[in-house]
């Protein structure tokens, strides 16, 4: 396709239009009445992709600037690590009840307008390295109330109505079957598929993990990966909760275990994310949630989490081993089982 002058048109200003025509689509309006300006990829997504961009929306009473972050499945990967409708389903319902969440807009699963699902939410202002705020003197301040204030956020996401249309499409767990153990059990075999050598440190952690398996204490909607990385902060604390691509119904208490696994900690000596203590966490759990914590169900998930993050880091490394991506970062990810399975140990041996 040309353009004016007979230049080519750039694949980024393509996008542009499709978005721009797709949401004139969603908001009834004519064609041209919707503009996309200053479309770009944003750092970080490492299983999605995100973008920036500005929207403005012609209406009658006069133009509504949006500015907005698209975040959409890479091309080839359709229906690969998550359902881009069912998390935009759960950012709805997370919004409505008073999560810190970017508010959600527009998105489809039809591949034919980016080339894969997609959906647009608000742009959050401020950082997301958790380096810099486990180390920048500017974040000190917020570093102090992180701890508590994840942990509130935490119940006020446990505390969401499952009942609610926007959470009607994720599947209940086996009424009949021990959530924790039904997780190990999982783990575990995609491990055993996944592995290209023998791993005893977790052949044992996963029978210690089966004798601990603690009864949730209610059946609650589950980020499933949150940690530090996944929240945008600024100097006054907690912005927002980002990716819920692994959102799931399940024990609540699994958040907060990942928040606590050693590997989100960055070298930081504060366990609940590097940034605070887990009775700060526990205590603005309860207040906020008028329930208690089990102390042992925590430290099983705690252990769940390295458990579990030994999986990741060999499902990467087949992806570099298989051929499929040539990335030095994948082969690297590899070499950090052993990381997990050492923290797996001092669980083993009582030290954690």
């Amino acid at each position: 396709m040309s353009q004016a002058g007979g230049r080519e048109a750039h694949p980024v200003d393509s996008l542009a239009e499709q978005l721009a025509a797709f949401v004139a689509r969603e908001e009834r309006l004519p064609a041209g009445r919707v503009r996309a300006a200053n479309l770009r990829r944003l750092a970080g997504g490492a299983s999605r992709e995100i973008w920036s961009v500005d929207l403005a929306i012609e209406r009658d009473d006069g133009v509504e600037s949006l500015p907005l972050v698209v975040r959409k499945d890479p091309a080839g990967r359709v229906g690969d690590g998550g359902d881009r409708s069912v998390e935009l389903s759960v950012l709805r319902a997370a919004y409505a009840g008073g999560v810190p969440v970017p508010r959600p807009r527009w998105g489809t699963s039809d591949v034919t307008i980016l080339g894969s699902p997609f959906f647009l939410m608000d742009r959050i202002e401020g950082e997301a390295l958790p380096r810099r705020l486990l180390r920048d003197d500017a974040y000190a301040a917020a570093r102090a109330g992180m701890a508590p204030a994840l942990g509130a956020i935490a119940a006020r996401i446990h505390a969401l109505d499952l009942s609610q249309p926007d959470l009607a499409a994720l599947p209940r767990p086996p009424a009949d079957r021990s959530i924790a153990r039904t997780e190990v059990e999982r783990v575990a075999a995609a491990i055993r598929q996944l592995a290209v050598e023998p791993h005893p440190v977790l052949d044992l952690g996963e029978r210690w993990l089966l004798e601990r398996a603690p009864e949730p204490p209610r059946l609650a909607l589950v980020h499933g990966d949150y940690r530090i990385g996944n929240v945008i902060f600024d100097a006054s604390g907690v912005r927002a909760i980002l990716d819920w691509e692994l959102v799931h119904l399940g024990d609540p208490i699994e958040d907060l275990g990942w928040l606590c696994t050693r590997a989100w900690r960055f070298g930081s000596p504060l366990p609940a994310g590097g940034v605070g203590t887990r009775e700060q966490l526990v205590e603005a759990y309860e207040a906020a949630s008028g329930t208690k914590v089990d102390r042992e169900a925590l430290r099983f998930w705690e252990a769940f989490g390295s458990f579990k993050l030994a999986l990741v880091f060999i499902m990467q490394s087949r992806v570099f081993l298989d051929g499929r991506v040539r990335s030095v970062e994948l082969a690297s990810l590899g070499r950090r089982t052993v990381e997990a399975e050492d923290e797996l140990l001092r669980f083993l041996r009582g030290e954690a």
